[in-house]
């Protein structure tokens, strides 16, 4: 599922494509993906163009010249290609906003969702997340508040979005392993040093993962070369069995709370 760095990437490289283009078509597919009928949502978006793009934890939120938002949760299996019919993968798409020659190619929306909105509206759903936790003004001071606020595991509690924002099962992996941190440890048990050392890799690894365009490798657009170089770059997430590249032990994989973790158990404590 795509989380922070992914949805960062989208926002940045989609700003520059699409914003100030008039929307000459859009198709479609699978009206559940909307929470429109199919005809409102294609009156409200032909005819006007995206003035804005910003990006709320896992959601991206298309700013409309005529008010509304756009808010797009991709959820597992979605994700995103602009391009001309030529170029676009051979895959079935959901939803598709035209701009011309060019297309924004909505795909895997099975479980995703493209909103309509007012801007009070998205302001309450958005309402119920925690802290972005690249925010500026998200300083140690407030982690540790935020910290408090919960008494669960590390692994629970940093993918839980009403904790803190757009972190995943990938990243809260990645972000205990630079701390050196076990991601069963309770977060009461942590020390001060030890909430430092977690901070400090959250902004860390987030920011690395942003730089290096997330780990989601489906391109964004023909000669997209940003898009998914992350991947390569984690250091447990899906590399069960593999020697660790820290002390070199094998890695390992087990479940918490339904969900896949890695670690290693012999330098994260």
């Amino acid at each position: 599922m795509p989380e922070l760095p992914e949805m960062e990437t989208y926002r940045q490289q989609l700003s520059r494509l699409i914003l100030g283009n008039v929307v000459t078509g859009v198709e479609v597919e699978r009206p559940k993906s909307l929470n429109v009928d199919p005809e409102l949502f294609i009156h409200k978006l032909v005819g006007n163009q995206f003035v804005g793009l910003d990006r709320r934890a896992k959601h991206l939120v298309f700013h409309l010249g005529s008010g509304e938002v756009l808010i797009l949760h991709l959820m597992l299996g979605g994700w995103m290609f602009y391009g001309s019919e030529a170029e676009k993968p051979d895959r079935t798409t959901q939803v598709v906003i035209r701009f011309g020659v060019r297309n924004l190619y909505f795909i895997g929306l099975r479980l995703g969702y493209l909103h309509l909105h007012a801007v009070s509206e998205a302001e309450k759903l958005f309402a119920k997340l925690g802290p972005e936790p690249l925010a500026p003004n998200f300083t140690f001071g407030e982690f540790q508040k935020v910290l408090k606020s919960k008494k669960g595991n590390l692994k629970v509690s940093l993918v839980d979005q009403t904790f803190l924002s757009g972190i995943g099962n990938c990243y809260s992996d990645e972000i205990c392993f630079y701390a050196g941190l076990l991601p069963l440890r309770k977060l009461p048990s942590l020390t001060e040093e030890e909430q430092h050392r977690l901070f400090a890799a959250m902004r860390s690894v987030l920011l690395e993962a942003i730089q290096f365009g997330g780990y989601i490798d489906e391109p964004l657009f023909v000669g997209d070369r940003l898009t998914g170089q992350f991947d390569a770059k984690c250091r447990v997430y899906d590399r069960e069995g593999e020697p660790c590249v820290r002390c070199g032990h094998p890695l390992i994989k087990t479940e918490v709370s339904s969900r896949k973790c890695f670690y290693c158990a012999n330098c994260q404590s």
